[in-house]
């Protein structure tokens, strides 16, 4: 071999190793890219941003000047999320400006497949298309595309088209590069097989993130569906608690914000993240999920003789058989009066003297079955009121209540008492219409509840949701139920709850044994309720300041209940 055979085969070596060592580079710039979006993919929750970031990191690694991603809709439309190019500075979509471009159909009027479109065509036939210019193409309509190039003096010529496809094998998306730049030239080149090849293993990378973002999201969202299904069912239960499920939550939010916001005190360090505002309402849809083994009859009880119906009607019927039995004997004792005074002198009409006398005993008889009327009347207006669980019962009212129990009444000639015992029971009450049997039943409620979410395997971002739901009965004081648990040993989350849980029943106008209280009854007692010890005064505090009152009664009260700003 001659020394210029050898110096020109050196050369060609040289040459071949140059552009070895050249792509070599290429592909380990490729791999870190790679590697580095494959990272932030996996670390995004934000759909919006994966999508964002998915184009960005595709435009990167094959070095193209714009991109779109295409997410397809109900399987026979495809839409636009997000476009960028920039040398254009375009930016739709994700984090700029919005997109007004209709949805590309991906079947025609006949149902016949759209290939005329290149995303549809890559579709339809799940592969990559890639063109060197779209101005050469004859199987793809690029009238659009031209007639964007001469509207912004552009010129539009490779294309790489990729589908996005899930575990499943179904085509969630496409993604489309436009324009691969030569990083030395600077001129538009096509996209060559190593950026392809790097672009569909983003790609499919890509589609799974999304896909496991979007089941994530189907999964939340089945979950809160179920959640909401099961507050609407105890809500829907009865009609006297239709709203209490939906409108916790809203409270309970409201309130931990305002403590959220507070920059001073004992609530300054406290601070909501997304998660935990988001484990704070389902706790809250969740907070009386017990009451759906508790009975109709006992949530339902809006007077002290209700049961499956207000046994009110009973003792109304009783008096009214009282009042008849009077009015009967008062008319039977007129008759034979008048009877005696005839059969003394029949022959002889009755003087002034046995007229006078038989006009008295008739005022008398009047007279005292006048009084049995009244006090009969007198006594079941007595029992009605009582019955009403208004106000606390003082012990004259349930000594007169033992001692109706006395009077008797006529049934099939059988004197039975007029109240039995267990209607002097439920009567006697102290206050409200519950007695402590019933009250054990709707305080049961919450160890029911408990016991459910507890059966409930709660991912890790959900670990507090029992203890927050669980805990809207306990006191500050240690003298609330079920666990008897003192503030130290409280959330501020499941503090709040107590307090949305007790102002929204005490301004609640479905309740069957109250109307609801105006805004400024209901802070008055939860000012007392402050002062001994039942919730926590900064938290109260705070719903003054801040005045979390107005804005939920602003979206839920009535204005007449509205009393003060």
């Amino acid at each position: 071999m001659t020394t210029q055979k050898i110096v020109h085969q050196f050369e060609k070596n040289a040459t071949l190793s140059s552009e070895f060592s050249a792509d070599l580079q290429k592909i380990i710039n490729q791999v870190e890219k790679l590697t580095d979006i494959g990272i932030a993919l996996s670390t995004e929750k934000d759909t919006t941003q994966l999508l964002e970031k998915i184009l960005l990191g595709a435009k990167s690694i094959t070095n193209s000047d714009g991109g779109t991603i295409y997410r397809v809709v109900d399987g026979d439309t495809i839409k636009i999320e997000i476009i960028r190019s920039d040398s254009l500075g375009i930016s739709l979509g994700g984090g700029g400006n919005p997109i007004n471009i209709p949805n590309i159909p991906l079947y025609g009027e006949k149902g016949e497949p759209n290939l005329k479109n290149v995303v549809c065509y890559s579709y339809h036939y799940n592969k990559t298309i890639n063109i060197a210019d779209a101005y050469d193409a004859v199987h793809f309509d690029f009238t659009g595309t031209k007639a964007f190039d001469k509207k912004n003096n552009y010129r539009s010529k490779s294309f790489l088209s990729i589908p996005l496809t899930d575990h499943q094998g179904e085509i969630i998306g496409i993604l489309q590069l436009i324009n691969a730049i030569d990083p030395e030239t600077k001129k538009i080149v096509t996209f060559d097989s190593i950026s392809q090849r790097f672009a569909e293993a983003l790609a499919s990378q890509a589609a799974t993130v999304l896909t496991k973002q979007q089941l994530i999201t189907d999964l939340e969202n089945m979950f809160e569906s179920l959640i909401k299904l099961i507050a609407t069912a105890v809500d829907e239960k009865s009609p006297y608690t239709g709203g209490h499920c939906r409108r916790v939550p809203e409270l309970a939010s409201m309130l931990t914000e305002a403590a959220h916001n507070t920059d001073h005190g004992y609530l300054r360090d406290f601070k909501l993240s997304e998660a935990d505002r988001y484990e704070l309402s389902i706790a809250s849809w969740l907070h009386d999920c017990g009451k759906i083994i508790t009975p109709t009859h006992v949530i339902d009880k809006a007077t002290k003789l209700e049961t499956i119906f207000d046994r009110i009607h009973l003792l109304e019927t009783r008096f009214e058989v009282l009042k008849r039995d009077h009015e009967i004997a008062h008319l039977k004792q007129q008759l034979t009066d008048l009877q005696n005074n005839k059969t003394s002198s029949p022959a002889t009409p009755m003087d002034g003297e046995s007229a006078a006398r038989l006009k008295e005993q008739s005022r008398q008889l009047e007279q005292i079955f006048q009084s049995n009327i009244a006090h009969a009347d007198d006594a079941l207006a007595f029992i009605r009121n009582c019955n009403h669980g208004g106000e606390a019962m003082s012990d004259q009212d349930i000594a007169r209540l033992q001692s109706l129990q006395k009077l008797t009444w006529s049934l099939n000639n059988v004197d039975l008492p007029l109240l039995s015992d267990e209607e002097v029971y439920n009567l006697s009450i102290f206050r409200g219409t519950l007695t402590s049997e019933e009250r054990k039943i709707i305080n049961n409620h919450i160890n029911v509840t408990i016991s459910m979410l507890e059966a409930i395997k709660f991912p890790k971002h959900l670990q507090h949701v029992v203890e927050y739901a669980g805990g809207h009965h306990e006191r500050m004081d240690g003298k609330g139920y079920p666990k008897g648990l003192c503030r130290e040993e409280m959330s501020i989350p499941a503090r709040a709850m107590a307090i949305a849980d007790v102002f929204e029943a005490l301004t609640a106008q479905d309740r069957p044994y109250k109307p609801g209280k105006k805004i400024s009854e209901a802070l008055f007692i939860l000012k007392k309720m402050k002062e001994e010890g039942h919730i926590d005064p900064d938290l109260y505090d705070a719903f003054i300041e801040q005045k979390i009152y107005k804005k939920y009664a602003e979206k839920f009260l009535d204005d007449f209940q509205i009393d003060i700003d």
